[in-house]
Protein backbone atom coordinates (compact mmCIF):
# COMPACT_ATOMS: atom_id res chain seq x y z
CA UNK A 1 0.00 0.00 0.00
CA UNK A 2 1.38 3.38 -0.99
CA UNK A 3 0.93 6.32 1.33
CA UNK A 4 1.57 9.89 0.29
CA UNK A 5 0.96 12.96 2.42
CA UNK A 6 0.84 16.43 0.94
CA UNK A 7 0.41 19.72 2.74
CA UNK A 8 -0.35 23.07 1.17
CA UNK A 9 -2.09 24.97 3.92
CA UNK A 10 -1.30 25.69 7.55
CA UNK A 11 -5.03 26.01 8.27
CA UNK A 12 -6.52 24.01 11.13
CA UNK A 13 -8.37 21.92 8.62
CA UNK A 14 -9.47 22.25 5.02
CA UNK A 15 -12.98 21.24 4.00
CA UNK A 16 -14.06 20.08 0.55
CA UNK A 17 -17.33 20.63 -1.31
CA UNK A 18 -17.45 18.79 -4.63
CA UNK A 19 -20.43 19.68 -6.83
CA UNK A 20 -21.09 17.39 -9.79
CA UNK A 21 -23.91 18.04 -12.24
CA UNK A 22 -25.57 15.41 -14.40
CA UNK A 23 -25.52 15.86 -18.21
CA UNK A 24 -24.61 19.56 -18.12
CA UNK A 25 -22.54 20.52 -21.15
CA UNK A 26 -19.57 22.85 -21.28
CA UNK A 27 -21.82 25.34 -23.07
CA UNK A 28 -24.58 25.38 -20.46
CA UNK A 29 -23.07 28.30 -18.53
CA UNK A 30 -22.96 32.01 -19.26
CA UNK A 31 -19.21 31.98 -18.55
CA UNK A 32 -18.85 29.64 -21.54
CA UNK A 33 -20.21 32.32 -23.85
CA UNK A 34 -23.84 31.21 -23.77
CA UNK A 35 -25.80 34.46 -23.64
CA UNK A 36 -29.08 32.54 -23.51
CA UNK A 37 -28.51 31.55 -19.88
CA UNK A 38 -27.58 33.45 -16.73
CA UNK A 39 -25.43 31.56 -14.21
CA UNK A 40 -23.92 34.27 -12.00
CA UNK A 41 -23.12 32.06 -9.00
CA UNK A 42 -21.26 29.41 -10.99
CA UNK A 43 -19.50 32.15 -12.96
CA UNK A 44 -18.45 33.89 -9.73
CA UNK A 45 -17.29 30.60 -8.24
CA UNK A 46 -14.94 30.15 -11.20
CA UNK A 47 -13.81 33.79 -11.14
CA UNK A 48 -12.91 33.45 -7.46
CA UNK A 49 -10.52 30.61 -8.27
CA UNK A 50 -9.18 28.63 -11.18
CA UNK A 51 -11.02 27.61 -14.33
CA UNK A 52 -9.70 24.38 -15.78
CA UNK A 53 -10.36 25.31 -19.38
CA UNK A 54 -9.21 22.03 -20.93
CA UNK A 55 -10.85 19.58 -18.52
CA UNK A 56 -12.17 16.21 -19.65
CA UNK A 57 -14.41 13.50 -18.23
CA UNK A 58 -15.88 10.33 -19.74
CA UNK A 59 -18.83 10.10 -22.16
CA UNK A 60 -21.26 8.70 -19.58
CA UNK A 61 -22.20 9.09 -15.92
CA UNK A 62 -20.89 6.05 -14.04
CA UNK A 63 -17.48 5.94 -15.76
CA UNK A 64 -16.80 9.57 -14.81
CA UNK A 65 -17.95 9.02 -11.23
CA UNK A 66 -15.60 6.07 -10.90
CA UNK A 67 -12.68 8.26 -12.00
CA UNK A 68 -13.59 11.08 -9.62
CA UNK A 69 -13.87 8.68 -6.70
CA UNK A 70 -10.68 6.68 -7.38
CA UNK A 71 -8.28 8.79 -9.45
CA UNK A 72 -8.09 5.85 -11.86
CA UNK A 73 -9.35 5.27 -15.39
CA UNK A 74 -12.71 3.56 -15.09
CA UNK A 75 -12.05 0.39 -17.14
CA UNK A 76 -9.65 -0.70 -14.41
CA UNK A 77 -12.14 -0.03 -11.58
CA UNK A 78 -14.70 -2.62 -12.65
CA UNK A 79 -17.14 -0.19 -14.28
CA UNK A 80 -18.40 -1.36 -17.67
CA UNK A 81 -21.53 0.68 -18.29
CA UNK A 82 -24.40 2.53 -16.64
CA UNK A 83 -27.01 -0.10 -15.72
CA UNK A 84 -27.64 -3.75 -14.76
CA UNK A 85 -24.67 -3.78 -12.33
CA UNK A 86 -22.19 -2.63 -14.99
CA UNK A 87 -22.00 0.70 -13.14
CA UNK A 88 -20.59 -0.86 -9.95
CA UNK A 89 -17.23 0.19 -8.61
CA UNK A 90 -15.10 -2.80 -7.57
CA UNK A 91 -15.05 -3.30 -3.81
CA UNK A 92 -11.24 -3.40 -3.74
CA UNK A 93 -11.08 0.20 -4.95
CA UNK A 94 -10.33 2.97 -2.45
CA UNK A 95 -12.69 5.91 -2.84
CA UNK A 96 -12.21 9.59 -2.20
CA UNK A 97 -14.63 9.26 0.71
CA UNK A 98 -12.54 6.42 2.15
CA UNK A 99 -9.48 8.67 2.09
CA UNK A 100 -11.20 11.59 3.78
CA UNK A 101 -12.90 9.39 6.36
CA UNK A 102 -9.55 7.77 7.24
CA UNK A 103 -8.22 11.31 7.75
CA UNK A 104 -10.93 12.07 10.31
CA UNK A 105 -13.35 13.92 8.05
CA UNK A 106 -17.13 13.72 8.24
CA UNK A 107 -18.28 12.51 4.84
CA UNK A 108 -21.62 13.06 3.12
CA UNK A 109 -23.08 12.35 -0.31
CA UNK A 110 -26.22 14.19 -1.41
CA UNK A 111 -27.63 13.24 -4.79
CA UNK A 112 -27.16 10.63 -7.50
CA UNK A 113 -24.63 7.93 -6.59
CA UNK A 114 -24.61 5.61 -9.63
CA UNK A 115 -21.66 3.48 -8.52
CA UNK A 116 -23.56 0.50 -7.15
CA UNK A 117 -26.81 0.02 -5.27
CA UNK A 118 -26.69 -2.84 -2.78
CA UNK A 119 -24.40 -2.67 0.25
CA UNK A 120 -21.37 -2.72 0.29
CA UNK A 121 -21.50 -1.00 -3.12
CA UNK A 122 -23.90 1.47 -1.50
CA UNK A 123 -22.45 4.88 -0.52
CA UNK A 124 -22.60 3.95 3.18
CA UNK A 125 -20.25 1.08 2.33
CA UNK A 126 -17.86 3.27 0.32
CA UNK A 127 -16.76 5.75 2.96
CA UNK A 128 -19.79 8.02 3.33
CA UNK A 129 -21.26 8.55 6.80
CA UNK A 130 -24.35 10.21 5.34
CA UNK A 131 -26.20 9.48 2.12
CA UNK A 132 -29.32 11.27 0.97
CA UNK A 133 -30.29 10.61 -2.62
CA UNK A 134 -30.65 7.67 -4.97
CA UNK A 135 -28.27 5.01 -6.28
CA UNK A 136 -29.87 4.44 -9.68
CA UNK A 137 -28.56 5.85 -12.96
CA UNK A 138 -31.50 8.21 -13.26
CA UNK A 139 -34.61 9.02 -11.31
CA UNK A 140 -38.07 9.09 -12.83
CA UNK A 141 -39.67 11.98 -10.93
CA UNK A 142 -38.30 15.24 -9.52
CA UNK A 143 -41.21 16.52 -7.39
CA UNK A 144 -41.78 15.17 -3.87
CA UNK A 145 -39.62 12.22 -4.86
CA UNK A 146 -39.21 9.03 -2.88
CA UNK A 147 -35.46 8.63 -2.41
CA UNK A 148 -33.43 7.25 0.50
CA UNK A 149 -31.54 8.36 3.58
CA UNK A 150 -28.89 5.86 4.65
CA UNK A 151 -30.84 2.94 3.24
CA UNK A 152 -34.30 3.99 4.44
CA UNK A 153 -36.87 5.33 1.99
CA UNK A 154 -37.89 8.95 2.58
CA UNK A 155 -39.74 11.61 0.65
CA UNK A 156 -37.72 14.58 -0.56
CA UNK A 157 -39.95 17.67 -0.25
CA UNK A 158 -40.42 19.92 -3.26
CA UNK A 159 -38.10 19.98 -6.25
CA UNK A 160 -35.45 17.30 -5.90
CA UNK A 161 -32.41 19.43 -6.78
CA UNK A 162 -33.43 21.94 -4.11
CA UNK A 163 -33.98 19.19 -1.53
CA UNK A 164 -30.58 17.62 -2.20
CA UNK A 165 -28.92 21.01 -1.84
CA UNK A 166 -30.77 21.71 1.41
CA UNK A 167 -29.48 18.47 2.91
CA UNK A 168 -25.94 19.26 1.79
CA UNK A 169 -26.20 22.69 3.43
CA UNK A 170 -27.50 21.13 6.66
CA UNK A 171 -24.52 18.75 6.63
CA UNK A 172 -22.13 21.69 6.22
CA UNK A 173 -23.78 23.58 9.06
CA UNK A 174 -23.73 20.53 11.32
CA UNK A 175 -19.99 20.04 10.78
CA UNK A 176 -18.71 23.60 10.67
CA UNK A 177 -16.37 22.94 13.60
CA UNK A 178 -14.93 19.72 12.19
CA UNK A 179 -13.40 18.86 8.81
CA UNK A 180 -15.88 17.61 6.22
CA UNK A 181 -16.04 16.25 2.70
CA UNK A 182 -19.39 17.13 1.13
CA UNK A 183 -20.07 15.46 -2.22
CA UNK A 184 -23.07 16.95 -4.06
CA UNK A 185 -23.81 14.97 -7.25
CA UNK A 186 -26.94 16.80 -8.38
CA UNK A 187 -29.57 15.12 -10.55
CA UNK A 188 -30.05 17.69 -13.31
CA UNK A 189 -30.19 18.54 -16.18
CA UNK A 190 -30.52 14.77 -16.75
CA UNK A 191 -33.97 13.81 -18.05
CA UNK A 192 -36.84 13.67 -17.28
CA UNK A 193 -37.15 17.31 -18.25
CA UNK A 194 -39.03 18.40 -15.16
CA UNK A 195 -38.45 21.88 -13.75
CA UNK A 196 -40.67 24.26 -11.77
CA UNK A 197 -42.49 27.10 -13.54
CA UNK A 198 -40.35 29.55 -11.59
CA UNK A 199 -37.37 28.52 -13.70
CA UNK A 200 -39.05 27.41 -16.91
CA UNK A 201 -41.28 30.41 -17.59
CA UNK A 202 -38.32 32.55 -18.66
CA UNK A 203 -37.48 30.06 -21.40
CA UNK A 204 -40.95 28.84 -22.41
CA UNK A 205 -41.17 31.03 -25.52
CA UNK A 206 -37.62 32.36 -25.61
CA UNK A 207 -35.80 32.83 -28.88
CA UNK A 208 -32.58 30.81 -28.88
CA UNK A 209 -30.16 32.27 -31.41
CA UNK A 210 -27.24 30.15 -30.19
CA UNK A 211 -27.88 26.70 -31.56
CA UNK A 212 -26.33 23.26 -31.51
CA UNK A 213 -23.36 22.58 -33.76
CA UNK A 214 -25.70 20.45 -35.88
CA UNK A 215 -28.73 22.66 -35.38
CA UNK A 216 -31.05 20.48 -37.44
CA UNK A 217 -30.81 17.87 -34.66
CA UNK A 218 -31.78 20.26 -31.89
CA UNK A 219 -35.12 20.01 -30.09
CA UNK A 220 -35.72 23.54 -28.83
CA UNK A 221 -38.07 22.46 -26.04
CA UNK A 222 -35.38 20.13 -24.71
CA UNK A 223 -32.91 23.01 -24.84
CA UNK A 224 -35.29 25.38 -23.06
CA UNK A 225 -35.88 22.79 -20.34
CA UNK A 226 -32.17 22.07 -19.88
CA UNK A 227 -31.33 25.77 -19.63
CA UNK A 228 -34.04 26.26 -17.03
CA UNK A 229 -32.67 23.34 -15.02
CA UNK A 230 -29.17 24.81 -15.25
CA UNK A 231 -30.35 28.17 -13.91
CA UNK A 232 -31.88 26.28 -10.98
CA UNK A 233 -28.53 24.56 -10.42
CA UNK A 234 -26.88 27.97 -10.39
CA UNK A 235 -29.29 29.20 -7.71
CA UNK A 236 -28.47 26.16 -5.59
CA UNK A 237 -24.73 26.71 -6.02
CA UNK A 238 -25.35 30.20 -4.70
CA UNK A 239 -27.13 28.74 -1.69
CA UNK A 240 -24.14 26.52 -0.89
CA UNK A 241 -21.72 29.45 -1.14
CA UNK A 242 -23.97 31.58 1.07
CA UNK A 243 -24.06 28.79 3.65
CA UNK A 244 -20.26 28.57 3.65
CA UNK A 245 -20.02 32.32 4.07
CA UNK A 246 -22.59 32.41 6.88
CA UNK A 247 -20.68 29.67 8.71
CA UNK A 248 -17.37 31.50 8.17
CA UNK A 249 -16.03 28.54 6.22
CA UNK A 250 -15.27 30.17 2.87
CA UNK A 251 -11.54 30.59 3.44
CA UNK A 252 -10.92 27.03 4.59
CA UNK A 253 -13.13 25.24 2.08
CA UNK A 254 -12.11 24.05 -1.38
CA UNK A 255 -15.08 24.05 -3.77
CA UNK A 256 -14.89 22.03 -6.98
CA UNK A 257 -17.51 22.28 -9.71
CA UNK A 258 -17.83 20.05 -12.79
CA UNK A 259 -20.20 17.95 -14.89
CA UNK A 260 -20.08 14.21 -15.53
CA UNK A 261 -20.23 14.26 -19.36
CA UNK A 262 -21.30 16.37 -22.30
CA UNK A 263 -24.85 17.66 -22.84
CA UNK A 264 -27.60 15.06 -23.03
CA UNK A 265 -29.25 16.75 -26.02
CA UNK A 266 -28.12 18.65 -29.08
CA UNK A 267 -27.77 22.26 -27.92
CA UNK A 268 -25.19 25.05 -27.92
CA UNK A 269 -21.82 23.71 -26.85
CA UNK A 270 -19.25 26.11 -28.23
CA UNK A 271 -19.39 24.58 -31.74
CA UNK A 272 -17.82 21.36 -30.48
CA UNK A 273 -18.58 18.05 -32.15
CA UNK A 274 -20.52 15.39 -30.27
CA UNK A 275 -22.58 15.15 -27.09
CA UNK A 276 -23.12 12.76 -24.20
CA UNK A 277 -22.25 9.19 -25.07
CA UNK A 278 -19.48 9.93 -27.55
CA UNK A 279 -15.76 10.47 -27.07
CA UNK A 280 -15.63 13.56 -29.28
CA UNK A 281 -14.72 16.87 -27.66
CA UNK A 282 -18.35 17.83 -27.09
CA UNK A 283 -19.07 14.55 -25.32
CA UNK A 284 -16.28 14.74 -22.77
CA UNK A 285 -15.20 18.34 -22.23
CA UNK A 286 -16.55 19.56 -18.93
CA UNK A 287 -16.76 22.92 -17.19
CA UNK A 288 -14.51 22.71 -14.14
CA UNK A 289 -13.47 25.21 -11.50
CA UNK A 290 -11.43 24.82 -8.32
CA UNK A 291 -11.86 27.60 -5.79
CA UNK A 292 -10.15 28.26 -2.46
CA UNK A 293 -10.18 31.95 -1.51
CA UNK A 294 -6.93 33.14 0.04
CA UNK A 295 -4.98 30.07 -1.06
CA UNK A 296 -5.53 29.85 -4.81
CA UNK A 297 -5.31 32.97 -6.95
CA UNK A 298 -8.55 34.16 -8.49
CA UNK A 299 -9.25 34.81 -12.17
CA UNK A 300 -7.03 31.94 -13.26
CA UNK A 301 -7.67 30.22 -16.58
CA UNK A 302 -5.56 27.08 -16.91
CA UNK A 303 -5.19 25.74 -20.45
CA UNK A 304 -3.28 22.54 -19.75
CA UNK A 305 -5.19 19.32 -20.28
CA UNK A 306 -6.61 17.68 -17.16
CA UNK A 307 -9.34 15.24 -16.25
CA UNK A 308 -11.59 13.63 -13.67
CA UNK A 309 -8.76 11.26 -12.70
CA UNK A 310 -6.84 14.27 -11.35
CA UNK A 311 -9.31 15.36 -8.69
CA UNK A 312 -8.44 12.84 -5.98
CA UNK A 313 -4.67 13.53 -5.94
CA UNK A 314 -5.34 17.27 -6.26
CA UNK A 315 -7.70 17.40 -3.29
CA UNK A 316 -5.41 15.19 -1.23
CA UNK A 317 -2.56 17.63 -1.75
CA UNK A 318 -4.68 20.73 -1.15
CA UNK A 319 -6.08 19.39 2.12
CA UNK A 320 -2.91 17.67 3.30
CA UNK A 321 -4.59 14.33 3.92
CA UNK A 322 -2.82 11.02 3.61
CA UNK A 323 -3.68 9.32 0.36
CA UNK A 324 -3.70 5.59 1.03
CA UNK A 325 -4.40 3.23 -1.81
CA UNK A 326 -3.36 -0.24 -2.81
CA UNK A 327 -3.53 0.60 -6.51
CA UNK A 328 -1.61 3.07 -8.68
CA UNK A 329 -3.39 6.30 -9.59
CA UNK A 330 -3.70 7.43 -13.19
CA UNK A 331 -4.39 11.00 -12.13
CA UNK A 332 -1.91 13.72 -11.29
CA UNK A 333 -2.16 16.49 -8.71
CA UNK A 334 -2.98 19.79 -10.39
CA UNK A 335 -1.62 21.84 -7.49
CA UNK A 336 1.47 23.02 -9.44
CA UNK A 337 -0.83 24.45 -12.11
CA UNK A 338 -3.16 25.95 -9.50
CA UNK A 339 -0.19 27.56 -7.77
CA UNK A 340 1.36 28.87 -10.99
CA UNK A 341 4.35 26.51 -10.76
CA UNK A 342 3.95 24.97 -14.17
CA UNK A 343 7.46 25.38 -15.56
CA UNK A 344 8.19 21.67 -15.23
CA UNK A 345 4.69 20.47 -16.01
CA UNK A 346 4.98 17.61 -18.51
CA UNK A 347 3.08 17.13 -21.73
CA UNK A 348 0.36 14.59 -21.00
CA UNK A 349 -2.73 13.02 -22.47
CA UNK A 350 -6.22 12.14 -21.23
CA UNK A 351 -8.12 9.16 -22.65
CA UNK A 352 -11.85 8.99 -23.32
CA UNK A 353 -13.46 5.56 -23.56
CA UNK A 354 -16.92 4.97 -24.96
CA UNK A 355 -19.05 2.12 -23.63
CA UNK A 356 -22.05 0.51 -25.21
CA UNK A 357 -25.07 -0.77 -23.33
CA UNK A 358 -25.41 -3.51 -20.77
CA UNK A 359 -22.93 -6.41 -21.07
CA UNK A 360 -21.19 -5.07 -24.17
CA UNK A 361 -17.44 -4.77 -24.91
CA UNK A 362 -15.62 -1.45 -24.80
CA UNK A 363 -16.34 0.76 -27.82
CA UNK A 364 -14.13 3.37 -29.45
CA UNK A 365 -11.47 5.47 -27.72
CA UNK A 366 -10.00 8.93 -28.22
CA UNK A 367 -6.99 10.61 -26.66
CA UNK A 368 -6.58 14.32 -25.90
CA UNK A 369 -3.41 16.37 -25.40
CA UNK A 370 -3.14 20.10 -24.82
CA UNK A 371 -3.59 20.62 -28.55
CA UNK A 372 -4.80 17.51 -30.35
CA UNK A 373 -7.52 14.87 -30.18
CA UNK A 374 -6.92 11.59 -31.99
CA UNK A 375 -9.22 8.63 -32.62
CA UNK A 376 -8.78 4.92 -33.21
CA UNK A 377 -9.89 5.35 -36.83
CA UNK A 378 -6.66 7.27 -37.37
CA UNK A 379 -8.17 10.75 -37.53
CA UNK A 380 -6.38 13.68 -35.88
CA UNK A 381 -7.66 17.17 -35.09
CA UNK A 382 -6.02 20.34 -33.79
CA UNK A 383 -8.50 21.66 -31.22
CA UNK A 384 -6.69 24.98 -30.82
CA UNK A 385 -7.63 25.85 -34.40
CA UNK A 386 -10.55 23.54 -35.14
CA UNK A 387 -12.78 23.06 -32.10
CA UNK A 388 -15.46 21.47 -34.28
CA UNK A 389 -13.08 18.75 -35.50
CA UNK A 390 -13.84 19.38 -39.16
CA UNK A 391 -10.36 19.05 -40.70
CA UNK A 392 -8.53 15.73 -40.33
CA UNK A 393 -4.78 16.40 -40.12
CA UNK A 394 -3.60 12.79 -40.08
CA UNK A 395 -2.31 12.95 -43.65
CA UNK A 396 -0.62 16.29 -43.14
CA UNK A 397 1.03 15.42 -39.81
CA UNK A 398 1.96 11.74 -40.12
CA UNK A 399 4.57 11.77 -37.35
CA UNK A 400 2.16 13.25 -34.82
CA UNK A 401 -0.64 11.00 -36.04
CA UNK A 402 1.53 7.90 -35.68
CA UNK A 403 2.43 8.87 -32.12
CA UNK A 404 -1.20 9.06 -31.03
CA UNK A 405 -2.12 5.94 -33.00
CA UNK A 406 0.52 4.07 -31.01
CA UNK A 407 -0.91 5.42 -27.75
CA UNK A 408 -4.40 4.31 -28.70
CA UNK A 409 -3.20 0.87 -29.78
CA UNK A 410 -1.42 0.43 -26.48
CA UNK A 411 -4.55 1.52 -24.58
CA UNK A 412 -6.66 -0.96 -26.51
CA UNK A 413 -4.17 -3.72 -25.80
CA UNK A 414 -4.17 -2.96 -22.08
CA UNK A 415 -7.95 -2.75 -21.64
CA UNK A 416 -9.06 -5.39 -19.15
CA UNK A 417 -11.13 -8.35 -20.23
CA UNK A 418 -14.79 -7.63 -20.68
CA UNK A 419 -16.27 -8.99 -17.49
CA UNK A 420 -18.17 -7.85 -14.47
CA UNK A 421 -19.70 -9.49 -11.46
CA UNK A 422 -23.47 -9.30 -11.72
CA UNK A 423 -24.22 -11.05 -8.41
CA UNK A 424 -26.25 -8.80 -6.11
CA UNK A 425 -24.90 -8.79 -2.54
CA UNK A 426 -27.40 -9.64 0.19
CA UNK A 427 -27.20 -10.04 3.95
CA UNK A 428 -24.73 -7.68 5.66
CA UNK A 429 -25.37 -7.27 9.36
CA UNK A 430 -24.16 -3.66 9.25
CA UNK A 431 -26.77 -2.99 6.57
CA UNK A 432 -29.49 -5.66 6.99
CA UNK A 433 -31.99 -4.29 4.45
CA UNK A 434 -31.31 -5.05 0.78
CA UNK A 435 -33.38 -3.66 -2.09
CA UNK A 436 -33.46 -5.74 -5.26
CA UNK A 437 -35.14 -3.61 -7.94
CA UNK A 438 -36.25 -5.38 -11.07
CA UNK A 439 -33.84 -3.32 -13.15
CA UNK A 440 -31.17 -5.72 -11.85
CA UNK A 441 -33.31 -8.81 -12.48
CA UNK A 442 -33.84 -10.98 -15.53
CA UNK A 443 -37.38 -11.20 -16.95
CA UNK A 444 -38.45 -14.58 -18.24
CA UNK A 445 -40.96 -15.43 -20.96
CA UNK A 446 -43.22 -12.55 -21.97
CA UNK A 447 -42.46 -10.40 -18.91
CA UNK A 448 -40.72 -7.19 -19.91
CA UNK A 449 -39.46 -3.89 -18.57
CA UNK A 450 -41.80 -0.91 -18.57
CA UNK A 451 -39.25 1.02 -20.66
CA UNK A 452 -36.35 0.37 -22.99
CA UNK A 453 -34.27 1.96 -20.21
CA UNK A 454 -34.13 -0.51 -17.28
CA UNK A 455 -33.12 2.09 -14.69
CA UNK A 456 -36.03 3.08 -12.44
CA UNK A 457 -38.47 0.81 -14.31
CA UNK A 458 -40.78 -2.03 -13.33
CA UNK A 459 -41.71 -5.45 -14.72
CA UNK A 460 -45.00 -5.74 -16.57
CA UNK A 461 -46.92 -8.04 -18.98
CA UNK A 462 -46.89 -11.01 -16.58
CA UNK A 463 -49.63 -13.01 -18.27
CA UNK A 464 -48.45 -16.59 -17.88
CA UNK A 465 -47.82 -19.02 -15.05
CA UNK A 466 -44.63 -20.29 -16.65
CA UNK A 467 -42.96 -16.86 -16.72
CA UNK A 468 -40.70 -15.75 -13.89
CA UNK A 469 -38.37 -13.03 -12.61
CA UNK A 470 -34.90 -14.00 -11.38
CA UNK A 471 -32.14 -12.24 -9.47
CA UNK A 472 -28.58 -13.57 -9.29
CA UNK A 473 -27.60 -12.93 -5.67
CA UNK A 474 -24.65 -13.54 -3.39
CA UNK A 475 -25.67 -14.12 0.22
CA UNK A 476 -23.05 -12.88 2.65
CA UNK A 477 -24.68 -14.06 5.89
CA UNK A 478 -26.70 -17.23 6.13
CA UNK A 479 -29.85 -16.72 8.15
CA UNK A 480 -33.52 -15.91 8.27
CA UNK A 481 -34.78 -13.22 5.87
CA UNK A 482 -38.07 -11.38 5.58
CA UNK A 483 -39.22 -10.89 1.98
CA UNK A 484 -41.40 -7.96 0.88
CA UNK A 485 -42.57 -7.38 -2.68
CA UNK A 486 -43.49 -3.94 -4.04
CA UNK A 487 -46.35 -4.51 -6.47
CA UNK A 488 -49.33 -2.94 -8.23
CA UNK A 489 -52.42 -4.94 -9.23
CA UNK A 490 -55.88 -3.98 -10.47
CA UNK A 491 -58.98 -5.30 -8.70
CA UNK A 492 -59.93 -7.64 -11.55
CA UNK A 493 -56.52 -9.35 -11.36
CA UNK A 494 -56.31 -9.85 -7.57
CA UNK A 495 -55.76 -13.37 -6.33
CA UNK A 496 -52.66 -14.74 -8.05
CA UNK A 497 -50.42 -17.07 -6.02
CA UNK A 498 -46.68 -16.39 -5.98
CA UNK A 499 -43.67 -18.42 -4.93
CA UNK A 500 -40.23 -17.11 -4.02
CA UNK A 501 -37.47 -19.72 -4.03
CA UNK A 502 -33.74 -19.94 -3.45
CA UNK A 503 -32.11 -23.34 -3.65
CA UNK A 504 -34.27 -25.75 -1.70
CA UNK A 505 -35.95 -22.99 0.31
CA UNK A 506 -39.21 -21.37 -0.79
CA UNK A 507 -42.20 -19.46 0.48
CA UNK A 508 -45.64 -18.90 -0.98
CA UNK A 509 -48.11 -16.05 -0.74
CA UNK A 510 -51.15 -14.61 -2.49
CA UNK A 511 -51.97 -11.14 -3.75
CA UNK A 512 -55.20 -10.47 -1.85
CA UNK A 513 -55.49 -6.68 -2.02
CA UNK A 514 -55.75 -4.51 -5.14
CA UNK A 515 -53.45 -1.56 -5.55
CA UNK A 516 -53.85 0.24 -8.83
CA UNK A 517 -51.83 3.39 -9.45
CA UNK A 518 -51.48 5.73 -12.38
CA UNK A 519 -48.15 6.97 -13.70
CA UNK A 520 -47.32 10.50 -12.58
CA UNK A 521 -47.73 12.26 -15.90
CA UNK A 522 -48.20 15.96 -16.53
CA UNK A 523 -44.89 17.11 -15.04
CA UNK A 524 -42.62 16.76 -18.09
CA UNK A 525 -41.75 19.65 -20.40
CA UNK A 526 -40.73 17.18 -23.12
CA UNK A 527 -42.11 13.69 -23.85
CA UNK A 528 -39.95 10.98 -22.32
CA UNK A 529 -38.69 7.49 -23.18
CA UNK A 530 -38.05 6.45 -19.58
CA UNK A 531 -40.67 4.96 -17.27
CA UNK A 532 -42.89 7.36 -15.36
CA UNK A 533 -42.95 7.23 -11.61
CA UNK A 534 -45.89 5.47 -10.02
CA UNK A 535 -46.80 4.14 -6.59
CA UNK A 536 -46.37 0.52 -5.51
CA UNK A 537 -47.52 -1.11 -2.28
CA UNK A 538 -45.79 -3.73 -0.10
CA UNK A 539 -46.81 -7.36 -0.04
CA UNK A 540 -45.40 -9.14 3.00
CA UNK A 541 -44.45 -12.47 1.46
CA UNK A 542 -43.09 -14.18 4.57
CA UNK A 543 -39.74 -15.47 5.77
CA UNK A 544 -37.23 -17.92 4.36
CA UNK A 545 -33.77 -19.20 5.20
CA UNK A 546 -30.91 -18.34 2.85
CA UNK A 547 -27.58 -20.13 2.85
CA UNK A 548 -24.40 -18.18 2.13
CA UNK A 549 -22.98 -18.18 -1.38
CA UNK A 550 -24.20 -17.41 -4.89
CA UNK A 551 -27.47 -18.58 -6.34
CA UNK A 552 -30.64 -17.66 -8.18
CA UNK A 553 -33.57 -16.09 -6.41
CA UNK A 554 -36.72 -16.85 -8.41
CA UNK A 555 -40.15 -15.24 -8.27
CA UNK A 556 -42.78 -17.27 -10.11
CA UNK A 557 -46.54 -17.42 -10.38
CA UNK A 558 -48.04 -20.76 -9.39
CA UNK A 559 -51.68 -19.78 -10.01
CA UNK A 560 -52.91 -16.93 -12.19
CA UNK A 561 -56.21 -15.43 -10.96
CA UNK A 562 -56.94 -12.89 -13.70
CA UNK A 563 -55.44 -11.83 -16.99
CA UNK A 564 -52.12 -10.89 -15.39
CA UNK A 565 -50.28 -11.03 -12.08
CA UNK A 566 -49.69 -7.28 -11.85
CA UNK A 567 -46.62 -5.07 -12.05
CA UNK A 568 -43.50 -5.62 -9.91
CA UNK A 569 -41.06 -2.90 -8.85
CA UNK A 570 -38.75 -4.21 -6.11
CA UNK A 571 -38.08 -7.19 -3.88
CA UNK A 572 -36.86 -6.29 -0.41
CA UNK A 573 -34.89 -8.74 1.76
CA UNK A 574 -34.24 -8.02 5.45
CA UNK A 575 -31.75 -10.07 7.45
CA UNK A 576 -33.48 -10.90 10.74
CA UNK A 577 -30.82 -12.74 12.75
Amino acid sequence: MSKRRHSVSEAKHVNVVLILTDDQGWGDLSRSGNSQIHTPHIDKLAADGATMDNFHVQPLCAPTRAEILTGRYFPWTGVRGVTRCAERLDLNETTMADCFKQAGYATGCFGKWHSGMQYPYHPNGRGFDEFYGYCCGHWSHYFDSTIEHNGVEVQAPGYLTDALTSKAIAFIQDHQDTPFFCYVPLNTPHSPFQVPDKWFDKFADAELPLRATFHEKENLMETRSALAMCENIDWNVGRIREALQASQLTENTVVVYLSDNGPNTWRYNGQMRGKKGGCEEGGVRSPCSITWPGQLADQQVIKRVAGAIDLLPTLAELTGIELSTNKPLDGKSLVPLLKGNDQDWPDRTIFAQKVWGYNQPFAETSVRSDRYRAYEDGSLFDLTMDIGETHDLAGELPEISNKYNAMLADWRKRLPDHRFDQALPVGYRDFPMTYLPVQDAQPGGEIRFSSVHPNCSWMTHWHRVDDQITWHIKVNSAGRYRATLMYACSAENVGSHLELSYGEESLSCQITEPFDSEPKTGFDRVPRQESYDRAFTPLEMGELDLISGEGTLTLRCTELAGKEVGDIRTLRLELLD
